[in-house]
């Protein structure tokens, strides 16, 4: 039996960070610690997740991805019981693949030169603007997400630089 195969069958055929079933042929084989940072490919470092996940994720450092899902998940709840309660956690369906608004993004970035947004939140404003204000919080969160993993961003605490792909204009 191939890793993936036996992965999904003990994971009961669900996405590891959401609990969705996963479509067949959408699945993939996600490294907690990424193998270019050194993790191993045995089944104690691997998991099943959708394939977009697994792309956005990359090689990020195994704090990076557990920080990705926590932001995504809203599912972790605090035990201090002070804490207000998270809401429920809602489905992002997307009308347009991750790649494809990486692409639109990627072009509104480069479009914008020296004047790309520095901080978090701008981007974020500048990213949803692209979708006409259409995009979650959990979705921007995502596309952050897949431009960090593809390392055409990089943010540190609230501030964004960027190493954006040659403009094909």
């Amino acid at each position: 039996m191939k890793q993936l195969e036996r992965l999904l069958f003990l994971q009961g055929n669900r996405c590891f960070f959401c609990r969705q079933p996963i479509p067949s042929g959408e699945a993939s084989v996600e490294h907690l610690i990424a193998a270019a940072n050194g993790g191993a490919k045995d089944d104690d470092n691997c998991i099943v997740c959708c394939k977009e996940v697994n792309a956005a994720l990359g090689s990020l450092s195994i704090k990076s991805k557990l920080q990705a899902v926590l932001n995504q998940s809203g599912a972790f709840t605090c035990p201090n019981a002070s804490r207000s309660k998270p809401d429920a956690v809602e489905q992002v369906e997307t009308k347009t693949p991750i790649d494809e608004r990486l692409s639109l993004v990627i072009a509104d970035l480069q479009k914008r030169g020296p004047s790309r947004p520095r901080r978090v939140s701008t981007l974020k404003n500048t990213m949803n603007s692209v979708f006409q204000k259409q995009l979650s919080e959990k979705e921007l969160a995502f596309l952050l997400v897949a431009l960090e993993a593809k390392g055409y961003v990089v943010v540190q605490e609230t501030k964004v630089t960027y190493a954006l792909p040659p403009s094909d204009a």
